[in-house]
């Protein structure tokens, strides 16, 4: 599977990062303007900078760049993501896409499940969690730890046959809607956990 690293420009852990990074995760890492500098904070010089550099304040030099107008109907990020999808991208791993700015946060968001409903595996991560789009019908297993919130949401209005197994709460068809804080904060308990959906998109939070 042909995984992209994007990186924009809020806080992550760099650790988790640069761990897979250095396992061969990413057949390519783009940096999405601002992300630019979290990469030369850690040392990584991207495959690629995309952006208007509006929040960098500058284009990069010595690497391929991809410069827009800051005048425009899509974000970096949305472009970033169009760039991977062109280049064919199964996969994409989202850093710096969550926390800062809470405008941002929700734009990312869509954009993640936007572009998991057209086919692409999406996870973004953050300081603290990660979060793992699941597009109906599908499943996402986690392995077992022994302890962690994992908390599901539906991103469309209604997600159908929602089951969660091998947590502490157990779903089991259930129907979740984007007006609802119902799946918030479940937990593992030590073993392998499954959740799965037949129709809708949700966004599964787990622990880093």
């Amino acid at each position: 599977m042909t995984t992209y690293a994007l990186v924009g420009a809020s806080d992550f852990n760099g650790a988790h990062f640069v761990a897979w990074d250095r396992e061969g995760a990413f057949d390519c890492v783009i940096a999405v303007d601002g992300g630019f500098a979290s990469l030369e904070a850690l040392g990584r010089v991207p495959d690629l900078a995309l952006g208007d550099f509006d929040s960098l304040s500058y284009v990069p030099e010595g690497v391929p760049v991809r410069r827009f107008p800051p005048e425009k109907d899509a974000s970096d990020m949305e472009l970033a993501l169009e760039e991977a999808v062109a280049r064919g991208a199964a996969a994409a791993v989202v850093y710096g896409a969550l926390g800062g700015r809470l405008d941002h946060t929700l734009a990312n968001l869509s954009l993640l499940a936007s572009f998991a409903e057209r086919g692409l595996d999406v996870v973004a991560v953050g300081e603290r969690e990660r979060i793992a789009l699941l597009v109906g019908p599908g499943e996402l297993l986690i392995e077992a730890a022994d302890g962690g919130i994992v908390s599901v949401f539906s991103l469309t209005d209604a997600s159908t046959g929602v089951v969660e197994e091998g947590l502490k709460y157990g779903l089991d068809g259930a129907t979740l809607t984007n007006r609802t804080s119902w799946g918030l904060s479940n937990e593992l308990v030590g073993t392998a956990a499954r959740i799965s959906v037949e129709s809708g998109t949700l966004a599964v939070f787990l622990p880093l």
